[in-house]
């Protein structure tokens, strides 16, 4: 099964049907580093794991940059 997404505008196809964890680990972001929206709602961290992503949904990603 082929999942059509959108992840910050750009279009992807992912196999399977992962969760948000699942698909920020074969991104290689670190999940308690990045916020995740989904179809205009926040996905609370806690819900990564069994947040399970379906064909059409639109995903925002914004990772958190430390500094001084």
């Amino acid at each position: 099964m082929t999942l059509e997404i959108t992840i910050n505008g750009e279009d992807r196809q992912l196999n399977g049907t992962p969760s948000i964890a699942d698909m920020l680990i074969g991104l290689q972001l670190n999940p308690d580093k990045v916020a995740v929206e989904r179809n205009l709602e926040i996905v609370p961290h806690s819900l990564f794991a069994e947040t399970v992503l379906q064909s059409g949904d639109r995903l925002e990603i914004v990772r958190f940059i430390g500094g001084g």
